[in-house]
């Protein structure tokens, strides 16, 4: 009877009991084979919570009208799952949170809800390490051609693919080449508040353009006061006169950028966020870039100069080291309890 009702729906929902810890979720079923009451669905690729349902990546869709899309009006946020286990969920739902309240999203869902609904997504996609977005966006106008941002559904969701490198692991494992961006400068703070996470790219894009056509692996960039930012997708730092700095402004304030901070007071190691100037930077002794997508990433070469004799820094290896120790440190992960279906 069952197998019928599969060929008949395009999608039903089953319900699947997890018997250690007797939590209920539901997979959608779309157009895949039923066998013995269930259907394999393939999350090799990714999957996306939408509405309450998890399904793969590749299914999920949202309205071409959707503001998010055709007005970047959008946040979100990015969690990293590594070795069966969330770093620091919790302060990139804090992060999200505040994102939304800042921009006006209200998506109808308090924060234990987007945590229940990360968790669920996870656990259900088999993803042993993975690259976990969760998004907030403005959605599709009640009153069509209006220009209130108010006459819109607001609306979230998520999904989660394999364990993404910004800067290829290959890349990192002899150091990135990078440079600094000549022509373009960051989106001005009074514009597009960087601590808001969002797809304004259009100055990272630019950059990236000119850095690639001239072989390097990736570009950070200055502000309009030629102080040192951020790149596509990461927050830099720099050993210099044996302190590690971060700039303090025109960047987002990344959890993996908070981490090697706590990280250097833990160790003693001198830190601060402060001004980075070019000349200041480019006079350092060691660079390396943050991300959730990749961790600490060495940083050997510099518009073509050389940093640490090639190699990466001593102060950036102990830094990288104790970054993936981090990651077995019980009040900073959430173990997912993966489920069999």
């Amino acid at each position: 009877m069952f197998f019928l009702i599969c060929l008949t729906f395009l999608s039903v929902y089953i319900e699947v009991r997890n018997i250690r810890d007797v939590k209920r979720f539901h997979v959608r079923l779309g157009r895949k084979d039923c066998v013995r009451e269930r259907c394999e669905m393939d999350f090799s690729a990714g999957a996306a919570w939408m509405d309450g349902e998890v399904m793969p990546v590749s299914e999920a869709k949202i309205s071409v009208f959707d503001w998010g899309l055709t007005r970047s009006d959008i946040t979100y946020d990015v969690v990293h799952v590594w070795e069966g286990a969330f770093f620091r969920l919790d302060d990139y739902l804090e992060r999200f949170e505040i994102s939304m309240e800042k921009l006006r999203l209200e998506v109808g869902m308090e924060k234990s809800a987007i945590r229940s609904a990360l968790i669920e997504l996870v656990a259900t996609s088999g993803l042993q390490s993975a690259y976990v977005s969760m998004v907030a966006s403005r959605g599709t106008p009640i009153i069509p051609g209006t220009r209130d941002p108010r006459a819109c559904s607001n609306h979230f969701y998520a999904w989660a693919v394999p364990f993404i490198w910004v800067i290829p692991e290959e890349i990192a494992k002899r150091g990135a080449h990078i440079s600094i961006a000549q022509d373009v400068r960051r989106i001005s703070s009074n514009s597009v508040d960087p601590k808001v996470k969002n797809y304004h790219w259009g100055d990272m894009t630019a950059a990236l353009f000119q850095a690639l056509d001239d072989g390097y692996d990736t570009t950070v960039l200055l502000d309009h006061n030629g102080l040192v930012t951020e790149g596509p997708g990461f927050n830099i730092f720099a050993v210099i006169d044996g302190s590690v700095v971060t700039p303090r402004s025109g960047m987002l304030e990344g959890i993996s950028r908070k981490t090697v901070l706590e990280i250097c007071e833990e160790l003693g190691i001198p830190c601060a966020v402060n001004d980075i100037s070019k000349d200041e930077f480019m006079d350092a002794q060691e660079v390396f870039t943050t991300t959730t997508a990749g961790g600490l990433v060495p940083v050997t070469r510099v518009n073509g100069h050389i940093f640490s004799n090639d190699v990466i820094g001593l102060t950036t290896a102990k830094i990288l080291l104790t970054y993936w120790d981090w990651h077995k440190r019980e009040d900073l992960v959430l173990k997912v309890k993966y489920i069999d279906i």
